[in-house]
């Protein structure tokens, strides 16, 4: 019998990229990737499998015999862009997805599930988080984060035979991604980035490649619950990674330091003349003001057990322009 991959939310960036790296370690003999947007990039793939899924309701697809003791199921999907989406649907979609998947392991005797949460559920401190600390969730995304982990965490103690992976990731970035390390990249390179109150803060995050080192390392464990954090090992402040950017791809232009409550009053300027003249803009007052919040998350387990930390930042971005250049 196969040993399958099952990947919900397989088409968002973690997943693809794993599939990838997947693919190429030949981790398993078949990969059925399910999500409500298409999965592009694989088509020639004979293994890999697509259809349409969306976790917030039952999940009925067949996946044919599998080695369950093997086999795996990858669970990514999630509503998680804050700000972005109304308060209810963090829960509209989180909380059933975790649900649906959990059953669906269940009907097909799955006995091992992978689920990233977020460092969310930590809330706000200005203390290093790990993960014997307590959670905190704030928002919406970070309750229904907490919740999910409890869901799968129900599932797992109901047999002595199942595993349980949940990963807590930090803000992860690297080839493709549009998210907050390459925004700040793209600002750095015109000039416009503003570190707030000096940029001092630790803002943790994790580069693509050096996630999926974990999942391959942790699922090569035996115990039936980890969970574990994922952010790269040693951390710089927000000032250090600008100049590592300013270092590594020649930038030149100055970079503003204005303080968090002036960027916070000029972002609540610019997004409501956005939202009044219909043009959607990437600066958000709630978004500025995390950028000026610290996010410093240990990853205790992974460095107890001697995970090779391959990507510290400057080196991340090194092997960023080397499989990517056209981003820059």
């Amino acid at each position: 019998m196969k040993r399958i991959a099952i990947i919900f939310g397989g088409a968002g960036y973690i997943g693809r990229n794993m599939l990838s790296v997947f693919l190429k370690e030949n981790k398993f003999e078949k990969y059925i990737v399910r999500d409500i947007k298409p999965l592009q990039g694989f088509e020639m793939e004979d293994n890999v499998h697509f259809e349409h899924c969306d976790v917030r309701e039952p999940i009925t697809i067949e996946i044919g015999e599998c080695d369950s003791s093997n086999s795996w199921i990858f669970n990514f999907a999630a509503v998680h862009r804050e700000p972005g989406h109304a308060y209810n649907e963090y829960f509209d979609t989180n909380i059933p997805g975790a649900l649906h998947v959990t059953d669906f392991a269940r009907q097909k005797g799955i006995k091992n599930i992978l689920f990233t949460s977020s460092i969310a559920p930590y809330g706000r401190s200005l203390e290093k988080r790990t993960e014997e600390s307590p959670l905190y969730p704030e928002t919406a995304y970070g309750i229904s984060k907490a919740l999910a982990e409890k869901i799968h965490e129900s599932w797992q103690i109901e047999n002595t035979q199942r595993r349980l992976i949940i990963v807590r990731p930090s803000v992860i970035f690297g080839p493709k991604d549009p998210g907050n390390v390459y925004r700040m990249i793209k600002s750095l390179k015109k000039g416009t980035f503003i570190l707030p109150n000096g940029g001092n803060v630790i803002k943790a995050y994790g580069y693509i490649f050096g996630l999926i080192d974990s999942f391959m390392f942790v699922m090569d464990k035996k115990d039936d619950l980890i969970i574990y954090n994922y952010a790269e090992n040693p951390l710089v402040p927000l000032k250090e990674m600008t100049l590592i950017v300013k270092e590594e791809l020649g930038y030149k232009r100055p970079t503003l330091n204005l303080s968090v409550k002036l960027l916070s009053a000029i972002a609540w300027v610019l997004w409501n003349i956005g939202r009044t003249v219909g043009k959607s803009l990437d600066i958000h007052p709630v978004r500025v003001k995390k950028a000026g919040f610290p996010t410093n998350i240990g990853p205790k387990y992974l460095m107890d057990n001697q995970f090779e930390f391959k990507y510290d930042f400057r080196s991340a971005l090194r092997h960023w322009k080397k499989v990517s250049p056209d981003d820059f």
